[in-house]
């Protein structure tokens, strides 16, 4: 199977989620996108719906194993953005953010309509990676020879937050060149190796598959 061919069985292995339910993470990414936890008051609120209900979302809908929580029961995390540092840090209006994983820094642009830059190291090597991307496209990179590594499909376990951290997170990460990317992964041969324009596909995917109604609903709002 070519690489190409495994993320679109990646990107399939990821959750069908309801209208409703994509409405609901969508308000959710928003939230996080001001820069602090989301208490599920806050959620309910900005939903407009009862906080019962938000609570069954957070713990009960197909995207329930992509939200993170804190001791206290606020949501730090979810679809990969997180108010908590992490190895991955960007830049959305100014305000500092952070991803799970490499891949989840080119996922935000898209859903949250805005431009972020995006500053990460290569796990390898230790050399500062600097990524622009607005919705639509990469916009900068530095250095030039940005490679992303993957897990395979069949070592990704969607099942719970915890699991679906270790078994796909961990493993993602931007290389400033491809000959760091081959070093770190021949030390982890369940990962391949993507060119920046394939993760970046992958992302567009990725929030399709999870997305992708809500989405076509605000553009259409937007015309």
């Amino acid at each position: 199977m070519n690489r190409i061919a495994m993320m679109d069985e990646l990107s399939r292995r990821l959750p069908a989620v309801s209208p409703e339910d994509q409405r609901h993470g969508m308000v959710l990414l928003h939230e996080l996108a001001k820069g602090e936890p989301v208490a599920i008051g806050q959620l309910a609120e900005a939903l407009g719906t009862p906080v019962e209900k938000a609570e069954t979302f957070t713990k009960d809908s197909a995207l329930s194993p992509f939200i993170h929580k804190d001791e206290g029961g606020r949501i730090q995390g979810f679809w990969g953005l997180s108010v908590k540092p992490t190895h991955h840090q960007l830049t959305i209006n100014e305000r500092k953010l952070w991803a799970w994983c490499a891949v989840d820094t080119l996922l935000y642009p898209e859903l949250l309509g805005e431009t972020a830059k995006i500053e990460t190291r290569d796990p390898e090597t230790d050399q500062l990676n600097r990524l622009t991307v607005s919705p639509t496209r990469v916009e900068a990179v530095e250095p030039t020879g940005i490679v992303v590594s993957m897990v395979r499909p069949q070592t990704a376990d969607f099942t719970s937050n915890p699991r679906l951290r270790a078994s796909v997170c961990h493993f993602i990460f931007f290389f400033a060149s491809n000959a760091s990317g081959e070093r770190w992964q021949a030390k982890h041969p369940e990962t391949l190796l993507l060119s920046l324009d394939e993760a970046f596909a992958f992302a567009r995917r990725s929030n399709a598959r999870v997305f992708g109604a809500e989405l076509a609903r605000l553009r259409a709002d937007a015309a």
